[in-house]
């Protein structure tokens, strides 16, 4: 079955029948043997002569909705009308919108919240530009930045039909965080113009986000606006998987009994998420790590490697191992794919990995491996799905890193923030709650975000730049950090 969840491909078929109510019964039957998911059957309105019927129900893709909606067409006495998607629906008009927080219904509010009011409060912001994060949206606002070039599995669709996506983000910013995100979808594909864009529209945010930018492209993006900006720049196709990684792979071990430092970890996917997940494993810890890219397993002394996979082996694969992914297999315990669909067979978890495997299948929107036909051999699967347990999923981690960062005034993010991301993550799930198919817990989980802001802020207050009141929620603590400033060992 695809990899698609049915919600993604939700229709309701409006559809003219006979004055027969027996009609529902055979409509529901109909959609049901063809493996369609019904939400809901409504009379949208009946006469002496006829009805109208609405039928909501999901399928697989765009060609099972398809057969749904013939299977419909094909009963005695049913006429299809029109059939509307769901998903599209949602979409009109965009998902986001701007608000005014303040009344303006009198000339004395406008007098305050513009002209001539308004003109004191530039005045003060000009005298000292740091009031600008207590005297605008920008200490509460985020550009989510693209330029279209690596869209989800979509690939390099551009900046327009990049938008629905980073709308996506700053719906689930403003949801899972009350922080004001706007999609920033530039017209260039050209590093310098990226760069120079986001410097120039800085002055308006408190932190950036970037997404979609293809690698290895990103990399120099992501570092050049460190370097230039004094507000946090957060590559979250990067940084956001590691951290949810990192939080899921802590707990994993815990249910298998194994340590961090002490497992054979395999990656497969050299690009912008895997070199972030294996610099986040090593900083956490983690003392044998292979990554597996189209070359085959990455080693220090493969001479045709360059640039960014040399570097990434260089700081990999201890122990040189080269050839193909079982022989990367052979001994591991843990499998983390960020690659290509199919790549994993699950006689290689039986015959290569270490007993109680743990394997993270996260390719999108495809997985490396069914994770039921992972589940046979391996104790704890992950996937990115959400049609089955353990999906890693990156909201997990950015509205709460934001939160925290906004609120700390943090100039910079650090790997130390990172890594307190990810333990408070790991933490929200309790020593009673965990097993095999709850390492993680869900994004709708009202602890997380409040445990990722604190984590980031505690850290904040220590990092450089970071100024102002630590304003967030109490309602989990962050993983201490001892006198020396180094982890405790975490399971």
């Amino acid at each position: 079955m695809p990899a698609a969840t049915p919600s993604s491909y939700s229709i309701t078929i409006r559809l003219h029948t006979s004055p027969d109510y027996a009609v529902v019964g055979r409509v529901a039957t109909a959609i049901a043997e063809q493996g369609g998911i019904v939400t809901a059957i409504d009379i949208a309105d009946s006469r002496h002569d006829s009805l109208v019927v609405d039928a909501t129900c999901s399928g697989f893709n765009l060609d099972h909705t398809d057969d749904l909606v013939a299977a419909v067409e094909a009963i005695e006495g049913v006429k299809v009308h029109k059939v509307s998607d769901r998903t599209f629906l949602l979409h009109l008009g965009g998902k986001i919108e701007v608000r005014s927080k303040v009344s303006l219904r009198t000339r004395d509010d406008l007098s305050m919240a513009y002209t001539p009011g308004v003109g004191r409060v530039s005045t003060a912001i000009a005298k000292n530009p740091e009031d600008a994060r207590r005297l605008t949206v920008k200490g509460n606002s985020v550009a989510v930045v693209t330029d279209g070039s690596a869209v989800l599995g979509l690939g390099n669709i551009g900046p327009e039909a990049a938008m629905p996506v980073m709308e996506g983000k700053a719906a689930l910013f403003k949801q899972f965080a009350n922080i004001d995100a706007w999609p920033i979808c530039l017209a260039s594909q050209d590093t310098d113009e990226i760069v120079k864009a986001v410097e120039m529209i800085a002055p308006g945010f408190g932190g950036i986000n970037l997404e979609d930018i293809a690698a290895p492209r990103c990399f120099e993006i992501e570092r050049r606006l460190r370097d230039k900006l004094d507000i946090p720049v957060f590559h979250d196709d990067q940084h956001g998987t590691a951290i949810v990684v990192l939080a899921a792979l802590r707990n994993a071990l815990r249910v298998v009994g194994k340590w961090l430092e002490e497992s054979r970890i395999v990656v497969a996917g050299g690009g912008a998420a895997g070199s972030a997940i294996v610099t986040l494993l090593l900083a956490a810890g983690a003392n044998d790590v292979v990554v597996y890219d189209r070359e085959g397993l990455l080693s220090a002394d493969d001479e045709r490697l360059s640039g960014a996979k040399l570097e990434l082996a260089q700081r990999t694969n201890p122990r040189r191992v080269r050839g193909d992914l079982p022989d990367g297999l052979e001994g591991a315990d843990v499998f983390i794919g960020v690659s290509a669909p199919n790549l994993l067979k699950a006689e290689w978890i039986r015959d290569h990995m270490s007993e109680d495997p743990i394997v993270f299948a996260l390719a999108n929107p495809d997985p490396e491996i069914d994770p039921a036909e992972a589940a046979q051999y391996a104790k704890v699967v992950a996937s990115g799905r959400s049609d089955y347990p353990n999906q890693i999923n990156n909201v997990l981690a950015f509205p709460g890193v934001f939160r925290g960062l906004l609120d700390a005034h943090a100039e910079d993010i650090t790997v130390a923030m990172l890594i307190r991301a990810a333990d408070a993550i790991a933490g929200v799930v309790k020593d009673e709650e965990i097993n095999p198919s709850y390492i993680i817990p869900s994004v709708f989980h009202a602890d997380v975000a409040d445990a990722v802001a604190v984590a980031i802020a505690g850290e904040g207050k220590t990092s450089a730049g970071a100024t102002g009141p630590i304003q967030v929620g109490s309602r989990a603590t962050a993983a201490p950090i001892d006198e020396t400033g180094t982890l405790p060992r975490v399971r």
